[in-house]
């Protein structure tokens, strides 16, 4: 079972190391500013789902994290109005909810729309059963981002999005010929043919990992 989220956003901002020389806020009262959050969204039937580095660490290890990152509409996010937003435009928002960091991801994009309604799934996080995106909708969202990344030279950002589609694979059987089928209807056929090349690296690289397990498992211990 994976860890409550008020645990998982604490770590995130306890071992952030940008954050030792700056004010923190308030850690102990991440729980119930948490509660507070989630049961809003459920009151107010919000169709929210969760995405980002919350929602993959239901499914894999991975860093920490401090921001919570939802798929929601512009008319559900306008339902509330306790998350403070900071800047947006039309795919993005950025806000605050108390001393919690928010991003949304707006269904004006169609892309972040098919994986709000086709790839949603319910994830145990401590106690709590929350609505989540499937590995197939992460793996979407992290393809998606990439082209923009590269573009942007984040290459930072695209070592860690191609290591998390990595260890998305390694632990879990997908179509990625059918993840890319779909984002043929949201991307540049240029941004395409780039994603299938990534791919195809992501592939031959998860096979060198498979290939020296086997070797290491099959050979045999040196003498002393």
């Amino acid at each position: 079972m994976t860890m409550a989220i008020a645990d998982i956003v604490r770590n995130g901002i306890l071992f952030d190391v940008k954050n030792w020389d700056v004010a923190m806020p308030d850690v102990d009262r991440l729980p119930e500013s948490i509660e507070r959050l989630f049961k809003m969204l459920d009151q107010r039937e919000i169709e929210y789902i969760l995405v980002g580095e919350i929602a993959l660490l239901s499914y894999i290890e991975g860093r920490n994290t401090r921001d919570i990152n939802f798929i929601l509409s512009r008319k559900e996010l306008e339902a509330l109005p306790e998350i403070v937003i900071a800047d947006e435009n039309k795919d993005f928002a950025h806000g605050t909810f108390e001393s919690l960091q928010v991003d949304i991801l707006l269904t004006q994009n169609k892309l972040f729309e098919l994986v709000r309604d086709r790839h949603v799934t319910e994830r145990q996080f401590g106690n709590c059963t929350i609505r989540c995106a499937t590995i197939e909708g992460l793996l979407l969202l992290k393809f998606f981002a990439l082209p923009s990344l590269y573009r942007q030279g984040q290459f930072s950002k695209v070592s860690i999005y191609e290591n998390d589609i990595t260890q998305l694979l390694l632990n879990y059987s997908v179509d990625l010929s059918g993840i890319l089928k779909i984002l043929s209807k949201y991307l540049l056929v240029s941004d395409l043919e780039e994603l299938q090349a990534t791919a195809t690296d992501i592939q031959n690289r998860i096979q060198r990992f498979h290939s020296q397990r086997d070797k290491f498992q099959h050979s045999e211990d040196p003498e002393v």
